[in-house]
């Protein structure tokens, strides 16, 4: 699944050949791209002056005004934020959204309960009062996007310290977002691009009832599990539905009864026209975030401390969720969305590593390092970024790797330290006996204890904490220890699952029924004496202490990393630059097509649902088929979602230039159609991130046909098909 994941490429410059070959291996190797139509996720606001010749040339049948507009309906009008950071899009005038399985697995996981499991279950609405509201999930629907970069900008030189210019900037961004929000609910941000060098105005509707629609079981939608993640051929139906509710006069407004289903200006028709390979392929989506402008020194950072890292820790702490998931069907519920976020990026952080080798990026960055000072010898403005760049991140190394390890261990490994440290706030109100802060302190704990205890289990978390305590002290120097590992020394002889089982015995975060009494009764004592709240403060403060120290070099390189890319575009003047990624709506081109992972393999564009039986394997859980699936598929009823061949497909694959955030984006043919649902990316190019890899980079898609098989003849829900727009050919 797509989490966070893009390009360098072409060979090494000729030494007689210096100023035409800088601008040749730049052109070639990185963040330009006028030839390669499936390299690039585009801002849609510039798509005519950039990009819709090219895409009409591929076979684009709209107008840039059909793509996006801010005067008329538009594909853009059909697109949505989903939840924390995936896609959406409108496929029914009544407000109906179509999103991954994986987009929705913490929401699905949220709704359900050891009486109703809609992961295991799976779930359909047949009526409108059937459907489930989804506490706390939003889509953001966006209204216009404009270029402010002159206003962030004026008047700000380079001669500024950092502070001050951030300050400046800060203040600009946030009076510019006032002044268009206004009087009303919308949200207005204003974004920034390229390493700060340009900046845009974007605002949202922001809606917040949103309710749970259809689902098919984890064995269609997660078919392969962490199996098959990121690997090609897949079997996935990766979908799940939801709907958009709003007032009765289209606004957003919080959950009521009264609301009504949202009527979008604009929402997707779908073909059931299938695809041929080198057919049109366009995506629009969130794309969460890119480092394709990384220097070689960032990107050995990556690799050898984050990614390394992550894969070590998480490793750890998964084979012991897993043991107890195995062992317990509650504990499977609980740690289900757990369990997928944490090894989604620990699987990607191994491809990435194996990628990054494979396509030799840090040689090829360090190709371009070496030109850009060449030509930065004549432009004194530029010429003191790349020694910048590899001194700071020396600098930082050590702090930078203590960052990670506590975030990975103390503070996303073991759980309860995180959940104890909410407490901070109501001890700042005891301290200063405020009742009415207490009283607001206390309601908050309580909803965020009653999120935490239902997927929770203590015995599991205690394990984790030991495994991460005696990583912690394996990794760092105590130099680097937060100051409750001074008590595991004197009081526990640095045992530390004596240490664990005395803190999950002694504290009332660690159960329930203790933290309900405590927070019937608050007390400073109890509170400051408990053994998780002073081991999570204490790693707060070491968290802090660390980003302090890193603050210098951080600054040295954010500065460094805007006047390189402002560098590239001043010397590549007459090129197109696109901007990396940031949860910001963009369009990506390409076509269908199969790739060649490896000599003598060549893999099919789409995949079968014959590769679904195939996989079964009753007594693996990734790879279980529904007896319902086995009898449509023996008895061949694919009703009007067959291909011309007779078959039913499952997925297949496209060049698109897509990364974390795009999941659930709408995978759109050259009539503005839905053809495809995008869902994931390929093992061989897991390096996108950071280097795009023309010819082995894929995006994974459900084809649509097999998405509305499911739910027609899987799940019996036509009302759902009978309110979309379908077009047979």
């Amino acid at each position: 699944m797509f989490n966070e994941i893009s390009a360098i490429r072409g060979s090494k410059p000729k030494k007689n050949m210096k100023k035409n070959s800088m601008f040749l291996l730049l052109f070639a190797l990185t963040f330009v791209v006028n030839t390669k139509a499936d390299e690039g996720m585009w801002l849609l606001p510039l798509i005519e002056k950039y990009n819709i010749e090219k895409m009409n040339e591929m076979g684009l049948k709209l107008n840039a005004e059909e793509v996006f507009s801010v005067e008329q309906p538009s594909l853009k009008d059909a697109i949505l934020i989903f939840g924390r950071g995936c896609t959406a899009e409108f496929i029914s005038d009544k407000g109906l959204i179509l999103t991954n399985h994986h987009c929705g697995y913490d929401n699905i996981q949220s709704l359900s309960s050891m009486e109703n499991n809609y992961l295991v279950d799976g779930f359909w609405a047949f009526s409108l009062e059937e459907e489930i509201p989804a506490p706390g999930l939003t889509v953001h629907l966006l209204k216009r996007m404009e270029n402010v970069t002159d206003i962030v900008l004026e008047g700000i030189a380079d001669e500024v310290e950092f502070a001050e210019r951030q300050k400046i900037i800060s203040e600009r961004r946030t009076n510019i977002a006032n002044e268009a929000k206004g009087e009303s609910q919308m949200q207005a941000t204003v974004h920034e691009f390229f390493a700060g060098n340009q900046y845009y105005l974007i605002v949202y509707d922001v809606y917040k009832d949103i309710r749970f629609v259809g689902a098919p079981p984890s064995s269609i939608g997660k078919f392969g599990y962490d199996t098959d993640n990121w690997m090609w051929p897949r079997h996935t139906c990766d979908f799940s539905l939801f709907r958009v509710y709003a007032d009765k006069d289209g606004n957003p407004a919080e959950y009521s009864e009264n609301n009504v289903p949202y009527k979008p200006a604009h929402h997707l028709p779908i073909s059931l026209k299938g695809y041929e390979m080198d057919d049109y392929a366009m995506t629009i989506g969130y794309p969460g975030r890119t480092d394709r402008y990384l220097t070689s020194f960032g990107i050995d950072e990556r690799v050898n401390i984050n990614n390394h890292l992550i894969i070590k820790i998480r490793g750890i702490k998964q084979e012991i969720w897993a043991e107890a998931m195995s062992n317990n069907d509650k504990v499977r519920l609980q740690y289900a969305s757990k369990f997928s976020r944490s090894s989604n990026y620990w699987k990607n952080s191994i491809g990435m590593n194996k990628g990054i080798a494979a396509l030799d990026v840090v040689s090829k960055k360090q190709e371009i390092e070496k030109e850009f000072s060449e030509w930065a010898k004549q432009n004194k403005r530029y010429e003191n970024v790349i020694p910048s760049f590899k001194t700071s991140y020396e600098n930082r190394a050590e702090t930078f790797k203590a960052s990670i390890i506590i975030r990975e261990t103390l503070i996303y490994g073991a759980e309860i330290l995180k959940f104890a440290i909410n407490a901070e706030d109501l001890e700042q109100a005891l301290k200063d006996n405020n009742k009415e802060k207490i009283d607001k302190e206390v309601e908050n704990l309580k909803n965020e204890a009653e999120t935490f205890f239902k997927d929770y289990h203590s015995n599991t978390d205690e394990k984790v904490l030991v495994a991460m305590l005696e990583l912690y002290s394996n990794e760092l120097n105590q130099n680097f220890y937060p100051t409750f590992f001074q008590d595991i020394d004197k009081k526990f002889k640095n045992n530390y699952k004596s240490f664990a089982n005395h803190l999950f015995t002694k504290s009332i975060f660690a159960d329930e029924k203790k933290f309900n009494a405590f927070i019937a009764k608050p007390n400073l004592k109890t509170l400051q004496s408990d053994p998780a709240f002073v081991a999570g403060k204490s790693v707060i403060e070491k968290q802090n202490e660390f980003s302090e120290k890193s603050n210098e070099y951080n600054t040295e390189i954010a500065t460094a990393n805007r006047l390189f890319i402002d560098g590239l575009m001043t010397m590549m003047s007459e090129k197109i630059f696109y901007p990396d990624a940031n949860s910001t709506m963009r369009l990506s081109y390409g076509t269908v097509g199969d790739y060649e992972p490896r000599d003598a393999v060549i893999y099919k564009h789409f995949t079968t649902i014959d590769g679904v039986m195939e996989k079964e394997d009753p007594n693996d859980y990734d790879f279980i088929v529904p007896q319902k699936l086995k009898d449509l598929y023996n008895a061949k009823e694919w009703g009007r979602y067959a291909a011309a061949d007779g078959n039913l497909y499952v997925c297949f694959t496209t060049n698109n230039d897509i990364t974390g955030g795009n999941s659930g984006s709408p995978v759109i043919n050259a009539k503005g159609e839905l053809f495809g649902l995008a869902f994931d990316g390929n093992w061989e190019a897991m390096s996108g991130d950071i280097a795009f890899e023309n010819n082995l980079q894929k995006c994974i898609n459900v084809d649509i046909r097999y998405v509305l098989f499911i739910i027609e003849k899987f799940a019996g829900a036509k009302n759902l098909i009978d309110e979309m727009t379908i077009i047979d050919n």
